[in-house]
């Protein structure tokens, strides 16, 4: 009977699209509205739980300290993990990372990444020994699509509260003290879009992206920065289809960043 229910939601929303519309009534290039809350962990170094519509994604940070990469021993890094648990969607279950989880993931941690919105260095202990890694790891609690720009965005909160803890003279973390909050030199934010019937939306539904026949990821900045880009599933895109959702990342994304800066701040 599900199964059933779900063809026919998306052959109706496919035949939506075609005509330009939605089934929750919103225009192809508007986002669903979001709500974010602050700190709701109280061991990570900063936390955020956004909702984006009915999506609803719980993202932390945790620092740690570690041996720094062979190529680059004066810098940090960071570290993105994404989990899909069970009681998000009948879909997900227990066990190994799956495929989802690992493209989320990726897709979140290179728009973060590639921004330069971290200064590595700035992350450096002490050179060729210790550094700082910034775990971000992000948990589905409820999925009603686009779990890329939900990550995105509780991570980038989560980034823009946390704190640096301080260390001892053996570089072992001192709990629950801080040296000063972790420097963002940029807000990267991801913008995904899908192809349904031929034509292009933003930020789709469960149901949008079961009907899609393409997905495609765009990480901008403020400062006009394009930090990432990301093609998903089989079908395509053309040049000119690309260039719209270049041009349109970057309008959402600036009215995203001052939604959530705004609700940062209350």
């Amino acid at each position: 009977m599900r199964q059933t229910v779900l063809e026919n939601d998306v052959s109706k929303i496919t035949e939506l699209a075609k005509q330009g519309k939605r089934l929750d009534g919103r225009a192809l290039d508007e986002m669903r509205d979001f709500t974010l809350e602050l700190g709701l962990c109280e061991n990570a170094e900063g936390s955020a739980r956004i909702r984006l519509g009915q999506t609803e994604v719980l993202a932390g940070i945790k620092m740690g300290v570690d041996k720094p990469y062979p190529d680059s021993p004066d810098e940090g890094a960071i570290s993105v993990g994404a989990e899909l648990i069970p009681l998000a969607h009948s879909e997900y279950e227990a066990g190994p990372p799956s495929f989802d989880e690992i493209e989320v993931a990726r897709v979140v941690d290179r728009g973060i990444r590639e921004s330069k919105a971290i200064d590595f260095a700035s992350l450096c202990i002490k050179e060729g020994e210790a550094v700082w890694v910034a775990f971000m790891d992000f948990y589905a609690i409820n999925a009603d699509g686009n779990l890329f720009d939900a990550g995105s965005i509780a991570g980038l909160a989560s980034f823009l509260s946390a704190k640096v803890p301080k260390l001892n003279d053996k570089n072992k973390i001192i709990k629950h003290e801080y040296s000063g909050k972790l420097e963002m030199k940029r807000m990267p934010l991801l913008t995904t879009f899908v192809k349904v019937g031929g034509k292009i939306m933003v930020d789709p539904t469960y149901v949008e992206e079961k009907a899609a026949e393409a997905r495609f990821s765009v990480s901008t900045t403020e400062d006009g920065y394009m930090a990432a880009m990301q093609k998903g599933m089989g079908g395509s895109f053309n040049v000119e289809e690309i260039n719209y959702m270049i041009d349109k990342a970057f309008t959402i994304g600036a009215e995203t960043r001052k939604k959530l800066v705004k609700q940062m701040k209350q």
